[in-house]
């Protein structure tokens, strides 16, 4: 490929990660995040991550904190990984700097994301993937990594980029970050997301662990109303994933889910959440095709609230 430059919006845990794995094969890839301190940090230190997923000081070359700076170098590839609430802003200002061609990877959590950037950019510009591995920022560029479990998917929206989207996964699995193609992207967008979308608005209303939550009779009856009303969301969407899916779900999550979601934070720390895109957007679809999901409705209302109490708005 004529062009290889790549650009990362967000170096938090998720970005930094994504960078790592990016920087070892492509070390002119360029990190963008306004967030003070971080471009300081990451060019004396590089990026270090342990646990699930190890990089040792991995130098940074390019780092700038506006979107505006990268437009000298036309970018190939773009991976957004910022949070999900500041997407659209983040598109206004990629619309001055993106030119016929570029790649936009949407790496966020969330549901339709990628429909998102295909109605800004249309929808040959638009990529999504689907991560499996949870990181944790302990400071700029330092990560610690509590799993991976491989690999990590990735798609395209129109089929005549295939060959660029396999490009993409063999790019980051060749940095050491496994990562598939797949077909349909969407389909791994769901299956994982029916576990984020339920838990995350939970979680942040509780102020439980993941694990808490399945374990006390009161919210465990909350969550597998929501598993229940996401599948069927799914299905109308297309995508039947069965009981057997949501048997599977509950196996890993009463497993793994010894942490609280990110979601938590967020409202402990007053920041933005990023329910628009978890359960505020099944609410959205069950409204579009008619189907109730009063379980969804008022855990997505609830986390609304809270934010309401700090944020006002």
């Amino acid at each position: 490929m004529e062009n290889r430059r790549v650009a990362v919006l967000g170096v938090g845990a998720t970005g930094a990660t994504l960078a790592a794995a990016l920087l070892s094969k492509e070390p002119e890839t360029i990190l963008i995040d306004p967030a003070p301190g971080v471009g300081e940090a990451l060019l004396k230190k590089g990026i270090n991550i342990s646990g699930a997923i190890s990089y040792s000081s991995v130098p940074v070359r390019f780092f700038h904190d506006r979107i505006s700076d990268i437009k000298k170098y036309n970018p190939c590839f773009i991976f957004i990984s910022t949070k999900t609430f500041v997407l659209p802003q983040v598109l206004d200002e990629l619309k001055d700097v993106v030119e016929s061609g570029t790649k936009i990877i949407s790496t966020h959590n969330g549901l339709g994301t990628e429909e998102l950037i295909a109605e800004r950019f249309g929808p040959d510009s638009a990529f999504r993937m689907s991560l499996n591995y949870g990181v944790a920022l302990k400071g700029p560029g330092e990560i610690e990594a509590a799993f991976f479990n491989r690999p990590n998917h990735l798609g395209c929206l129109v089929p005549e980029n295939r060959e660029r989207g396999k490009e993409i996964a063999r790019l980051l699995t060749d940095g050491g970050l496994d990562t598939e193609f797949v077909e349909d992207i969407t389909l791994f967008v769901w299956k994982k997301m029916i576990m984020k979308c339920t838990m995350a608005p939970i979680c942040a209303v509780t102020d439980k662990t993941i694990k808490d939550v399945l374990g006390f009779s009161p919210t465990r009856e909350i969550a597998d109303a929501c598993f229940k009303e996401a599948l069927a969301v799914a299905k109308a969407k297309g995508y039947d994933l069965g009981e057997e899916h949501l048997k599977q779900m509950l196996e890993y999550l009463e497993k793994a889910g010894v942490h609280k979601d990110s979601m938590c934070y967020d409202i402990s720390n007053q920041n933005p959440t990023e329910i628009d895109f978890l359960g505020g957007k099944v609410v959205e679809y069950a409204r579009e095709m008619g189907i109730s999901v009063p379980f969804y409705t008022a855990m997505t209302n609830l986390v609304k609230a809270l934010e309401n109490n700090y944020l006002g708005k």
